[in-house]
């Protein structure tokens, strides 16, 4: 029995760390994916955790398989495409540390998982259905993700959801609003960005947002505020968690998977029905994500800069 599983990209980040005399940058590889950021997160925090995705049958994709591995996720639904490349996602810098995408995906191998590939066993056994929007941008991979959150509606799983908006893959901004919007449409528990609230619906607050998810079906929201800290929503509770103070981010990427990840892994660890949880079980768990999320900016990468929970614990014991 799987608490998540989660389906999606899994894939090299190359973020870059300096640049040479020519201009050029030299650049750090770090395995991520945003639903594999986020199940690493729920691997540390003591959840057990499959993926369903493809990489390429290459150097990247054996280093990819043998990292989720390590860190404790089911890799049986992961299928080695030797017809294709790893996906890789290129991260820069601009003088004010925001970061700009880049990938090399046309296609890469983690949009081409189809309907058939899929081990819908992992989903039978799982408690909660993860998926993003990364895997909504083509085919097949959109078929592929349509069947399992079909599935898992059908088995009466959990469903979580993350915008993760990466407008570069999309073919219009319009068609990225179509499917985010999708996507919250399945979701029970959804974790959002205040620039993905904005992208949706213009200036609303976070609680305006919710307010939006909520009509839409979804239980429990988290709308992440940044250096703000995060807002919280569901069963009649709402409120606002302050990030830790002194903290100095290095690197951002990974942060919302791993705050989604670490607060998945509270409302699991309550044992309760959605419809059960109490204020202090969603400001608890938003409080723990933004404690881990923060830490995890002053380490390079995503699945690599999970905090282990002790660090977590301590650092909210200061707030």
């Amino acid at each position: 029995m799987y608490d998540v599983t989660a389906l999606g990209e899994l894939l090299i980040d190359f973020a870059s760390c300096s640049t040479d005399a020519a201009g050029y940058p030299t650049m750090a590889a770090n395995p991520g994916g945003a639903p594999c950021n986020l199940l690493a997160a729920l691997s540390t925090y003591g959840c057990s955790t499959a993926f369903l995705g493809k990489v390429g049958d290459d150097a990247f994709g054996k280093l990819l398989l043998g990292t989720l591995q390590r860190v404790g996720i089911e890799t049986a639904g992961v299928v080695a495409d030797p017809s294709v490349f790893t996906t890789l996602a290129f991260v820069a810098f601009n003088a004010a540390g925001e970061r700009s995408f880049f990938f090399a995906r046309k296609p890469g191998a983690d949009s081409l998982l189809r309907v058939s590939e899929l081990r819908l066993e992992l989903i039978d056994d799982c408690r909660d259905f993860h998926f993003g929007t990364f895997s909504l941008t083509c085919g097949p991979a959109r078929s592929a993700t349509r069947k399992a959150v079909e599935h898992a509606k059908s088995r009466g799983k959990w469903i979580s959801f993350d915008p993760n908006l990466r407008l570069s893959l999309w073919h219009s901004p319009a068609e990225a609003r179509r499917w985010i919007l999708w996507g919250t449409k399945q979701a029970d528990i959804v974790k959002i960005s205040d620039e993905e609230t904005s992208f949706l619906w213009g200036d609303v607050s976070p609680k305006e947002a919710a307010q939006k998810l909520h009509t839409a079906g979804v239980s429990v929201v988290f709308v992440t505020l940044g250096p703000k800290g995060c807002y919280y929503s569901g069963n009649g509770f709402d409120g606002s968690v302050a990030p830790p103070e002194n903290i100095r981010p290095v690197d951002t990427t990974g942060a919302g998977d791993i705050f989604g990840g670490s607060a998945l892994s509270r409302l699991l660890k309550t044992g309760k029905a959605l419809d059960a949880l109490t204020n202090d079980d969603l400001e608890g768990a938003a409080r723990f994500a933004c404690c881990a999320a923060s830490l995890s900016t002053q380490t390079l990468g995503g699945i690599s800069s999970v905090p282990p929970e002790g660090d977590v614990r301590r650092l909210m014991e200061q707030c």
